[in-house]
């Protein structure tokens, strides 16, 4: 995904423009919650341990949860990279 799929359709921002401003946000949040998922998976975030796993079932909805779980953690403020991303796409827009 590129910075220029994300802004190509949304509308110029100006000074009274909040919902041009609310999707880019949403967009920033969205993609910071998609690393956040994958550093977690990298971190074996949720992986089962022993004998006690749940199988192939688990296997196949740990993702879920690494999901849901990454896009709370990037509501909640994250690691700031949304913020970042935000800044970014919003200059862009307005320059």
């Amino acid at each position: 995904m590129t910075i220029e799929s994300l802004t190509a359709h949304s509308p110029r921002l100006s000074g009274s423009d909040h919902t041009g401003e609310a999707r880019l946000r949403e967009a920033a949040t969205s993609l910071e919650a998609a690393f956040l998922s994958e550093m977690l998976k990298a971190a074996s975030f949720g992986a089962s341990a022993g004998a006690f796993g749940g199988g192939q079932g688990e296997e196949q909805f740990q993702s879920f949860l690494r999901d849901a779980q990454a896009t709370e953690m990037a509501k909640a403020g994250g690691i700031g990279l949304a913020e970042s991303l935000f800044d970014a796409l919003k200059e862009r827009q307005d320059g």
